[in-house]
């Protein structure tokens, strides 16, 4: 017995000893868990901080086309402006009283114009009325200032979103540029309880747990919006208890690091709404305009439904395809909030009986207009030294005229369409379109295939140009007043001169005869070559490449007897370039399609400076571009004459050798245009500069309202009256005169009448000679 008690005394000191072993090692155990877990968390908390730092997203750079401005007097149709409201998505309406709407009856243009924040600052949302006179803006009212204005621009028109290689796009919203309907819609369809929980909702994850299991299948969601928002944002796809767990412990992070409100932010810009084409559509900036062409802050009740709506499942509630299911679920989340009182009974029974009147789509098509868009992105090159920031949500803010845009793409498919007819070889083209005063690119079409991305003819295709030389060889001239002028004569006889390699080259005029003798003003008109050709060897081949430089031509050029027939190649761009700087006077403005710069937060981040040269003798190009409106009445381009009556224009054809390459370059008052047609694989396609390249630019212009040349006259010239054979100075109105634009500082007095009689000298040596003896002496 005390044996027996002896034993198990001994026992039970290890008994407790086991035990106490057991309580030491769940204590370690959870210790080391706990401090395991809170390195994890840790390590989660640096990827959250990460994540929501600086830029939480890649979102791609906005592209906006240059505003419509509209000033008192302007010459501008009603149309065209409510063509301009249509393009950015404007409603009209009976009375227009909210942003992004407009009203029209009897020649008075109600609009309620958007806030916007332009390179130079932020405009106010404006509500103006303008009236009209004809085809003139009358007067331009500022109801909100109840004040007049000069001069009043829209918005400019987003025209593409420059997307990385995450194939995801977004346009970012915050909490004060969205309806606030919308953010109390959002809590209420998918978080009721957001502004109370921790992150994490346990009851929600209960109560949807117990429907799952009674329904047998997944019915109902127990994820809060910032388990959603983790979700979307820092996990994959997969499907795991430790997934969930680690969603649920990122979503308690984010909650207690973050605000409400910077959280909710943070959700209405990753939450994906949808798929266009291969780009997927996040937030609910960009899901604005996809599905209804308007920024957020305009969206309606029916429409923040419709959105809300879709979260569950943006692929089964795709509005597109699905639109009666999608309209069911709208229904409800309208229900939803009629009974939270956010809309009346009145308010629901018409929304209800709404259709989903759903946008097309196209203004957020990516691809638009690639020719232009190309060129945007190599000037962004060289402005944004770090590539990221393209990435970064900048506003890049061109010169795009995409009225232009579209016309010149029109005018260039249809017409090439036809050329193309009964011919085999098949045809191409490019079209750059330019402001003559300030360089800034209107259009750029690359070739037929306006929306191919592919080869752009417009920036890269070098081809010889022909006759578009023959301006700068006479300019050359006319910068020497003492020695040309526009009725000086240039010879017109058979001429051999030594080309490259010792070969000898004759150059023909284009019918193959020769005239003797004509006018500077006639050689150039007409583009006959060999007189373009004598005058050239006269001012000398240094001078002409000089003068090509003065115009913008940077790339070299050889200087062979050729040289002054355009025997060397440019690009439409380049030669756009070259007729900018002689429309506007001689003065060089670099062309260019980018204007200014912003950054995410609307910081100025680049402009482009006003820069200009006066390049070539203000009064010789006034001369020379006198011959070239002469062009399009009596010479090569006379079908411009002939079409557009009264409107005078200037411009050239150009032709080289086989019917190769047909060049037409043009201007109004306002714009510069150049246009090549051809083939890729430069075999000749039986055109020349008339027939191939002038019918897109007439039925560009056909398209446009241009505007008749006015130039000021530059002081020193006058009309003066020449010898049409001679070239001397005579006296007005005799037979066989011409009668033309000169400089008149420089030309000698005519020394004799229509008779060829003496002209009686003004001159005070002159006139000693007339006085007789008395008032030789006394005066």
């Amino acid at each position: 017995m005390h044996k027996v008690a002896s034993y198990v005394a001994k026992q039970k000191p290890k008994s407790e000893k086991k035990s106490s072993w057991l309580f030491k090692f769940f204590w370690r155990f959870l210790l080391v868990g706990l401090v395991v877990l809170g390195a994890y968390a840790f390590y989660l908390d640096a990827q959250i901080k990460h994540g929501f730092s600086g830029n939480k997203w890649e979102v791609p750079a906005q592209v906006f086309a240059r505003p419509l401005v509209l000033s008192k007097g302007e010459e501008i149709t009603v149309q065209e402006v409510i063509d301009e409201l249509s393009l950015l998505g404007y409603r009209k309406v009976a009375k227009a009283d909210s942003s992004g709407e407009y009203s029209y009856a009897n020649k008075v243009l109600e609009i309620q114009r958007r806030a916007f924040q332009f390179p130079e600052g932020a405009e106010p949302l404006r509500h103006l009325v303008i009236t009209w006179q004809g085809n003139r803006i009358h007067n331009i009212q500022d109801v909100t200032q109840g004040r007049p204005f000069g001069t009043i621009r829209l918005e400019p028109w987003l025209v593409t979103r420059m997307v990385s290689g995450s194939r995801e796009d977004r346009m970012l919203v915050s909490l004060d540029t969205i309806p606030e309907l919308l953010p109390k819609t959002l809590t209420l369809v998918e978080d009721r309880n957001f502004y109370n929980h921790y992150g994490v909702a346990p009851l929600s994850i209960l109560r949807a747990l117990m429907a799952n299991i009674a329904a047998g299948r997944t019915v109902q969601g127990g994820s809060t919006l910032t388990q959603q928002l983790v979700k979307n944002m820092f996990l994959t796809r997969e499907r795991s208890i430790v997934r969930k767990v680690k969603e649920a412990m990122m979503a308690v992070i984010i909650d207690a690091r973050y605000s409400k409100t910077e959280i909710l932010e943070a959700y209405l810009n990753e939450v994906f709404l949808g798929q266009n084409g291969d780009m997927a559509v996040h937030g609910f900036g960009l899901a604005s305009y996809f599905y209804f062409d308007r920024p957020a802050n305009e969206l309606s009740v029916p429409e923040i439904a419709t959105l809300v709506a879709m979260i569950k499942g943006p692929s089964y509630y795709n509005p597109r395809r699905n639109p009666e299911r999608v309209k069911t679920r709208r229904d409800l989340v309208l229900r939803m909030l009629f009974d939270e009182n956010e809309i009346d009974r009145a308010e629901y029974e018409k929304y209800i009986n709404m259709p989903l009147g759903l946008a097309s789509g196209a203004s957020l098509a990516s691809g638009k207009h690639p020719a232009f868009m190309e060129q945007v992105r190599r000037e962004l090159k060289d402005i944004l030294a770090d590539p990221t920031l393209q990435d970064a949500g900048v506003k890049v803010f061109t010169t795009l005229d995409i009225v232009a845009q579209r016309r010149a793409e029109k005018a260039l498919s249809n017409t090439l369409a036809s050329l193309q007819k009964n011919r085999n070889i098949p045809l191409e083209a490019a079209m750059v379109v330019t402001d003559s005063k300030n360089g800034e690119v209107r259009a750029i079409v690359g070739g037929k295939n306006v929306s191919f991305k592919g080869f752009n003819r417009a920036l890269d295709a070098k081809r010889p140009i022909g006759s578009l030389v023959k301006p700068a060889v006479y300019l050359t001239a006319l910068e020497d007043p003492t020695t040309f002028n526009l009725a000086t004569p240039l010879e017109d006889e058979p001429i051999t001169l030594e080309s490259r390699n010792g070969q000898a080259w004759s150059p023909q005029n284009y019918d193959k005869t020769f005239r003797g003798q004509v006018p500077l003003l006639q050689g150039l008109t007409e583009s006959l070559n060999v007189p373009t050709v004598n005058l050239g060897m006269q001012v000398g081949l240094d001078a002409i490449a000089d003068t090509l430089a003065r115009l913008g031509v940077n790339e070299p050029v050889d200087k062979v007897p050729s040289l002054t027939l355009g025997a060397f190649e440019l690009t439409p761009f380049t030669t756009n370039q070259m007729y900018q700087t002689l429309s506007n006077g001689g003065r060089y403005v670099p062309l260019h399609t980018v204007s200014a710069v912003v950054t995410a937060e609307n910081a100025l981040l680049w402009k482009k400076a006003e820069f200009y040269s006066q390049r070539t003798d203000e009064a010789a190009t006034y001369l020379l571009n006198y011959a070239l409106y002469k062009v399009t009445i009596d010479g090569t381009a006379k079908r411009i004459g002939a079409n557009f009556g009264n409107i005078n224009m200037a411009g050239k054809t150009g032709t080289t050798d086989d019917y190769r390459d047909s060049w037409f370059s043009g201007f109004d008052r306002n714009n510069v245009v150049t246009v090549w047609v051809g083939n890729d694989d430069n075999q000749p396609v039986g055109l020349t500069g008339a027939s191939g390249a002038l019918p897109i630019f007439l039925n560009y212009m056909k398209s446009q309202s241009p505007k008749s040349l006015s130039r000021r006259f530059p002081e020193g010239l006058g009309i003066a009256h020449f010898d049409a054979k001679t070239g001397a100075v005579v006296v007005p109105g005799c037979a066989g005169s011409m009668s033309v634009p000169a400089i008149l500082d420089v030309l000698p007095p005519p020394q004799q009448d229509c008779a060829g009689k003496p002209v009686r000298s003004t001159s005070p040596d002159g006139d000693k000679d007339k006085k007789s003896w008395w008032e030789r002496w006394f005066g």
